[in-house]
């Protein structure tokens, strides 16, 4: 290991020993085979760093789940939390709070249009289930067109339209959600040469399925503006604009999943400023608090919100626009305000990680691709170049692709892994000095995947 031991305490290594102890012996995790999973304890965390169960220092390149967009511990955000909870800890949702009130006028500040009402969710997933149902209500129609190659949430209907083999334990069929292929240029499923090709013949593919399906049938169209879990591929020019005119052509609700590509992560507010585009609904979540207190929700589009001015909306939770939560958005806005992060984000991209990530590729022959924008990168790891055969088969993983990870992590680096794929997703505020340490650590995993290749 080359990984730094801080000033963690033999105390503190004791008392995770213990903690990972009780977690073997009675916490049920999330996508994972219970009997052999091995999870690393975290003892601290600070900024861009976290610490493991034996005081190891890793650089955080993984945001944890692409989602401490504005790093760990941020003094602002905690000392927000701190404060709210000692004046309203917690109120029912149908109480106004001050908190979710500059919460909710913080995010319509920032969405584009005239998305200006916002539904409070406690995450990702339901967020896009909400967002779903009042797309079907509005509509008065069922249908949901989702993208292959997406991720939307781990409930149940926001894992059906999930297109991913994370769906398939639970996909029966039943909800009405259809599946299109969405513009990739690295693995075109249309055979296109050049990325004008592929968005001419995704947007055509596209067209075709909503006449197929029925256009008096669709309720609404989902779309990562970019795929985060999927594999972070941007979409190519036109494509976007397409699929808005697509939605508008056929009285469709276009719905922008922008729960992991929001706030500030790619560069932009939200991905969809990308290309001047604004949906009807918006799902978040994940950055609007870094993560510091479960919250997500959707923004609302004025015609959608009129559907409900007189007509009851049925839905709600216990803790939408929880004060805590909220709080933590206001704070964590304002931080990403202050001081500038969403530029931030783009100049990260634009002078560091994009330039060494296109080195990697013309110095590492198991690096296929690479792509990304803001602080938002994949690296594609192949065992040919030319055949583009994936180091891991999509939908799984590979024992030549966990010694890359486990390379990375002696390296000293917390990696965000997918597939086949490594991201590159530090915080918008990672020091510069450190996002160069990590994409140099991160290089001696390529060595490791280099000896896989054909």
């Amino acid at each position: 290991m080359t990984t730094e031991i801080s000033d963690i305490t033999s105390d503190q290594i004791a008392q995770g020993r213990r903690a990972h102890e009780l977690d073997r012996e009675h916490v049920f995790h999330s996508w994972q085979a219970q009997g052999p999973f091995n999870p690393m304890t975290v003892l601290k965390t600070e900024g861009s760093y976290v610490w493991d169960g034996e005081g190891n220092k890793l650089i955080d390149l993984s945001s944890q789940l692409v989602n401490t967009n504005v790093g760990h511990q941020h003094p602002k955000v905690v000392a927000a939390i701190v404060e709210q909870a000692g004046k309203i800890a917690t109120i029912a949702p149908q109480h106004v709070n001050d908190a979710r009130s500059e919460a909710a006028r913080l995010i319509a500040s920032h969405t584009p249009g005239d998305l200006d009402k916002i539904f409070f969710t406690n995450g990702g997933a339901d967020a896009v289930e909400h967002a779903v149902r009042m797309a079907r209500l509005h509509t008065g129609k069922h249908k949901v067109l989702s993208a292959y190659r997406s991720y939307h949430g781990g409930t149940h209907l926001a894992v059906n339209i999930t297109g991913d083999p994370r769906r398939f334990a639970s996909d029966a069929g039943a909800d009405g959600i259809v599946h299109f292929f969405p513009a990739y240029p690295y693995r075109s499923y249309f055979g296109a040469a050049t990325e004008a090709e592929e968005t001419e013949r995704a947007l055509k593919h596209l067209e075709d399925l909503i006449i197929l399906e029925g256009a008096g049938n669709i309720a609404a169209l989902i779309l990562e503006s970019i795929p985060g879990t999927a594999g972070i591929y941007v979409p190519p020019a036109g494509y976007m604009a397409g699929v808005r005119e697509l939605t508008r052509k056929y009285g469709i609700v276009y719905i922008a999943d922008e729960v992991m590509a929001g706030f500030g992560r790619s560069g932009e507010w939200f991905a969809v400023n990308h290309w001047d585009i604004t949906p009807d609904l918006l799902t978040f979540a994940k950055g609007v608090n870094s993560g510091y207190v479960p919250l997500g929700g959707v923004a609302i589009s004025q015609e959608i919100f009129e559907t409900f001015r007189e007509r009851v909306y049925p839905g709600g939770l216990t803790y939408s626009g929880h004060p805590l939560a909220c709080a933590a958005a206001v704070a964590t806005i304002k931080a990403m305000e202050d001081e500038d992060l969403v530029a931030n984000a783009k100049r990260l991209g634009d002078e560091i990680i994009g330039p060494r990530l296109a080195q990697f590729k013309a110095d590492h022959p198991s690096v296929g691709d690479v792509r990304g924008t803001g602080v938002f990168w994949a690296i594609e790891l192949v065992v040919n170049r030319e055949t583009r055969e994936p180091l891991a088969a999509y939908g799984g993983s590979s024992p030549e692709m966990n010694q890359v990870i486990a390379a990375a992590r002696a390296a000293g680096l917390l990696p965000f892994a997918n597939f086949n794929r490594l991201h590159v997703v530090p915080a918008m505020n990672i020091p510069d000095e450190v996002l160069i340490e990590a994409l140099d650590k991160l290089e001696q995993a390529l060595l490791v995947a280099d000896g896989f290749v054909k």
